[in-house]
């Protein structure tokens, strides 16, 4: 689907004003379904669903680590952990993600509007692969290194083999961070769970996601997901995220200024307004209400809301049932509308 707001140029952000999204997981293994599903119900900024029921390879850290260049993992009982050369569990990351792009190109054809995919970021993915001797990637500073920049690589060609896919679409490439709160603040276990990892220094956080999101620079609008408490806003900021998706339940009111902060600076905001398992819908004003909220007591302007705020379930949707997560996504996209009529 194609808008006017969404082709001029002049605008600060590549969606149409009242949009809606998703956050990336769906439940089931239909990935044909899964995607018709996401460009009927959020055909405004539609995405690429991810399917982690198929198994190791298509879960979020496995996905990702497909994407790494010159670097191989596997499955061990614990988790992720690198290889000296690819094998079968790589190969099946590789499959799972060429077959949904195969998918995409057919289904998504001629789609002009913007389109988003996903990514797992840096500090997550280290915190979620295992060293060949079993300690956690993100105690090796120089593994981390290697990760990072590898990651920026595969990020680089993924987005362009995407844009090849989609080649009218307008690119967002969202890096999910849910474990960057717990790096910066030291409480990531060690593999064997009696221990913690020594916090990750702020500065060296940000450039490590800022490597990523420059290697798409001009070729994908960069948004980071962190479903997280303490999520680092200013940090998210100087690193070049031009949006930052969060759970609106988990933004306290001692985060104000942060998101004050954001919101003034021109970063757009994904709200994870609607819960992302199955439980009973609220209403369409209760799911609107917390949003309007958050910006009037912010004191910001009515209008500024619908351009700048885009409306998420709270987080992924792998947990939920194939008949809610459509449901829910319905409810974003609605809430998302009388969001900008009222503000009209």
């Amino acid at each position: 689907m194609t808008t006017d707001a969404v082709n001029d140029e002049d605008r600060p952000y590549p969606w149409g004003p009242g949009t809606a999204t998703g956050v990336g997981s769906y439940p089931g293994g239909d990935a044909a379904e899964a995607l018709r599903t996401v460009l009927g119900e959020v055909p405004e900024l539609p995405h690429l669903p991810e399917l982690p029921a198929r198994g190791p390879g298509a879960d979020m850290i496995g996905r990702t680590a497909g994407l790494l260049v010159d670097l191989a993992v596997h499955v061990e009982p614990s988790g992720w952990r690198f290889s000296d050369r690819p094998g079968r569990d790589t190969r099946r990351s590789h499959d799972h993600l060429a077959r949904d792009l195969d998918l995409l190109e057919e289904v998504a054809e001629g789609h002009d509007g913007p389109f988003k995919i996903q990514v797992c970021g840096p500090w997550t993915l280290a915190a979620g692969i295992e060293l060949r001797h079993g300690d956690r990637a993100l105690r090796d500073p120089g593994a981390v290194r290697d990760l990072t920049e590898s990651l920026a690589e595969g990020v680089a060609r993924h987005v362009a083999d995407v844009r090849r896919r989609l080649p009218h679409a307008r690119i967002l490439l969202q890096i999910d961070e849910p474990g960057l709160p717990a790096a910066l603040a030291g409480r990531v276990p060690t593999a064997s769970g009696f221990s913690r990892l020594r916090a990750v220094e702020p500065p060296l956080a940000e450039h490590g996601l800022r490597q990523v999101i420059e290697a798409v620079d001009g070729e994908a609008f960069p948004v980071v997901h962190c479903c997280a408490r303490q999520v680092p806003y200013a940090l998210l900021r100087g690193a070049g995220a031009k949006a930052i998706s969060v759970d609106l339940t988990m933004v306290p009111r001692k985060d104000d200024d942060a998101v004050g902060e954001t919101i003034d600076a021109g970063v757009a905001l994904f709200l994870g307004a609607v819960p992302g398992v199955d439980a009973a819908l609220p209403s369409l004003e209760a799911t609107a209400a917390p949003v309007r909220e958050l910006w009037r007591r912010l004191g910001f302007p009515a209008p500024r809301l619908a351009e700048q705020v885009v409306i998420t379930p709270a987080c992924g949707l792998a947990g939920a049932s194939p008949r809610y997560a459509r449901a829910a996504l319905k409810r974003c996209r609605d809430a998302a509308r009388m969001l900008y009529e009222a503000a009209e």
